[in-house]
């Protein structure tokens, strides 16, 4: 049983226990019941999430582990100009005959 699933084990068995003994003096309410209902939904959301976390964590430090040291050779980065500032902006440079509008709205081409 994990951390986080016993946490939640305790809180619902300390919850049984608030509404029993509050059943048997006689003060068990509706507000009481969802009063419990929310602490219990709570620590299981914070515990879900806990447990999503150190999934995603331990998952991915074993995918790192899968690929092994050559990691650091995989990874490139590539620089690309963004769509704005390619020469151009509709003007007809580069068009040699053909009818030129100055609305080219085609991307730019990469050489």
């Amino acid at each position: 049983m994990s951390v986080h699933s016993e946490r939640l084990a305790e809180v619902v068995a300390a919850t049984v226990e608030v509404a029993a003994e509050s059943g048997s003096a006689g003060a068990f309410t509706g507000e009481v019941a969802q009063a419990l209902a929310a602490v219990v939904g709570k620590v299981a959301d914070r515990a879900v999430d806990a447990a999503e976390l150190s999934g995603f964590v331990s998952g991915w430090q074993e995918a790192i582990e899968a690929v092994g040291e050559d990691a650091s050779e995989g990874a490139q980065v590539v620089r690309m100009s963004s769509w704005g500032t390619m020469s151009g902006g509709g003007s007809s440079s580069g068009n040699s005959g053909g009818s030129s509008s100055g609305n080219d709205s085609s991307p730019p081409r990469v050489r």
